[in-house]
């Protein structure tokens, strides 16, 4: 099957790379908290390229070119509305959620978190959140095995039930044996290879077709021959229509595998120097993943022959003119950022599912007393669990890579959003108005997907927009009918809070 093909020669030696980390990673793992949040060690750098990296899936490479040439630069919109969404993340809650999750009890994950900052006597707020987590993560975790697979099928001439396990094993296994160390170093070495893909592949792209004006001869007969103007950042569209898709931005501040960076990142002050890598990075990935799908659309109307597969599956946009346009060796580089992003990602969400259950579940009402070993091989199982339900979430080869994300970044941007945002910032805020926050957001999210008939156009809205308003609103109501936090709550959050500004 593999042959002798350099592209998949290269392609190999890449998923090989990333097993051996892993291994690498497994004898600097001695307790659950260097499995889960690699003891809060991470410089400046690996902790902007991870968060990069664990944000970015295979959506960059797939979902988002693909919908570019599909429709333009209209839905440039959404690299706009992440790139606000991301800023205000670091700016805002990064340093803090560092500096809160110490004084509230070490806290691990997002769940515990919650838990220890409302000063709950119960665990509800905790089952509630870890539960929220394990549903949106394995819809998550189903969008990266579905590119993986897709990945896998095109190279290797599979088909896609095979293709599955393919792309699925090569990010458990590094996940499983390293945990987040692992997971951090791979995310550094596959965010360095995704940017020198989309720097490059444009770039090749363009000058495939010319100069300038031939470049904009070709499209203009393309925008012709689709009755479409490609370039028209509002064709096409309305007001909430763009509202919808700039809305992405939102779900930064309720991702957990990206809150998990911020809170695993060795100081406050590191995490500046890593916004400005992190920032610099992103800027430069979404442009070049626009570049792709924008360059394409003329390449593949002067190249009809070698279109068929593009018009049939758009999110293949990028496996394609790797192939076309490059040395196999080189191919083989460039396909390997897929899964890069791929893999990233999904290793990401699935050791924050993992800890959940570990942390929140298993050690929190089953085994308070559990040991460390105990705990780690815990999440190294739970781990191949989720994994095992998100393939089979991915079983349908018509599945779409973006509006599975779409769907688990809604319902992550919208139940823990609002509950982390005013978590940091409003210390009047209740343990019952987090569980309302959380619980209307989550609910909001699943009613406007499914329930809600689209008898109006304001139905169509994204519903990140609607869910997170209404959690927000929750919470306030819910506070201000809600007796005062105890004192020791108000008290931690005033120390952590003035240590977060003695630390900027």
């Amino acid at each position: 099957m593999f042959g002798l093909d350099p592209t998949l020669i290269t392609f190999s030696i890449y998923i090989f790379g990333m097993i051996l980390i892993g291994v690498l990673a497994y004898y600097y793992t001695n307790n659950l908290s260097d499995y889960i949040l690699g003891g809060r060690k991470l410089g400046s750098f690996v902790t902007a390229m991870s968060a990069g990296a664990s944000d970015m899936s295979g959506w960059l490479l797939m979902g988002l070119p693909g919908a570019v040439y599909v429709s333009g630069l209209v839905e440039g919109w959404i690299a706009i509305g992440l790139i606000l969404g991301a800023y205000f993340n670091w700016l805002l809650v990064a340093g803090r959620l560092r500096i809160y999750t110490e004084f509230n009890n070490n806290a691990l994950t997002l769940p515990e978190y919650f838990h220890h900052r409302f000063g709950t006597s119960h665990n509800l707020l905790k089952i509630v959140s870890a539960t929220i987590i394990l549903v949106f993560f394995t819809i998550y975790c189903g969008s990266g095995v579905v590119a993986g697979a897709k990945l896998f099928q095109n190279l290797f001439s599979v088909d896609y039930s095979t293709a599955i396990w393919y792309g699925a094993l090569a990010t458990i296994v590094y996940t499983f044996i390293g945990g987040f160390l692992a997971v951090s170093w791979t995310d550094t070495i596959q965010a360095t290879l995704m940017i020198f893909a989309l720097i490059l592949t444009p770039l090749f792209i363009f000058l495939s077709l010319g100069d300038a004006s031939q470049f904009t001869g070709v499209l203009h007969q393309a925008e012709i021959a689709a009755n479409k103007d490609f370039t028209d950042l509002f064709s096409s569209t309305t007001p909430l229509g763009l509202l919808s898709l700039a809305a992405w931005g939102l779900g930064y501040f309720g991702q957990p595998h990206i809150l998990a960076r911020f809170m695993a990142a060795y100081s406050v002050k590191s995490l500046i120097k890593a916004r400005r890598i992190s920032m610099t990075w992103m800027v430069i990935c979404l442009a070049g993943a626009i570049g792709i799908g924008f360059f394409g659309i003329p390449y593949f109307f002067v190249n009809p022959n070698v279109a068929g597969v593009v018009n049939n599956e758009p999110e293949q946009v990028f496996i394609e003119l790797a192939k076309l346009l490059f040395n196999p060796w080189i191919a083989g580089i460039l396909l390997s950022a897929i899964l890069a992003a791929v893999m990233s990602t999904l290793s990401a969400q699935l050791l924050i599912s993992s800890s959940s259950i570990t942390e929140d579940f298993y050690k929190g009402f089953i085994r308070p007393k559990a040991s460390e070993k105990e705990l780690v091989w815990l999440g190294r199982v739970m781990v191949l669990v989720i994994a095992g339900i998100a393939i089979w979430i991915a079983q349908d080869e018509n599945s779409k890579v973006l509006k599975l994300v779409e769907f688990a970044w809604a319902g992550f941007g919208s139940a823990f959003g609002p509950v982390v945002l005013f978590s940091l910032f409003w210390k009047r805020m209740t343990s019952s108005a987090a569980m309302a926050g959380m619980v209307v957001g989550a609910v909001v999210v699943f009613a406007w997907k499914s329930v809600i008939p689209e008898t109006s156009e304001w139905f169509n809205v994204y519903e990140m927009i609607p869910g997170f308003i209404l959690a927000s609103l929750a919470i306030i109501v819910v506070s201000l009918l809600s007796a005062e936090p105890e004192n020791e709550v108000k008290e931690t959050f005033e120390k952590a809070e003035r240590a977060y500004k003695e630390a900027k």
